[in-house]
């Protein structure tokens, strides 16, 4: 166990941070998800600006990274795109 009050104060404010970001990790995910699932296309393009706006969000932030945040917005842009 930590000693010094500081590192006391740091092992708090880690759990925090990191329960704010699985959240935002896992709801970024199901977005995803929801996204790759759907077959209509007109609530596909309705839905990619927003899952776009909250990988570059999430990549600002640090919570993903920068690289997987494109990696991910270039392969929903190709579904999307191939939806009939």
């Amino acid at each position: 166990m930590a000693n010094h009050k500081s590192s006391l104060k740091r092992i708090r404010q880690t759990k925090t941070r990191t329960l704010h970001n699985r959240y935002y990790a896992k709801t970024m995910r199901n977005a995803v998800r929801k996204l790759r699932a759907m077959t209509n296309k007109e609530e596909a393009v309705a839905l990619y600006p927003k899952v776009q706006k909250m990988l570059d969000k999430l990549a600002k932030r640090n919570i993903i990274h920068k690289n997987k945040a494109a990696n991910l917005k270039s392969s929903l842009a190709l579904h999307v795109n191939k939806l009939g």
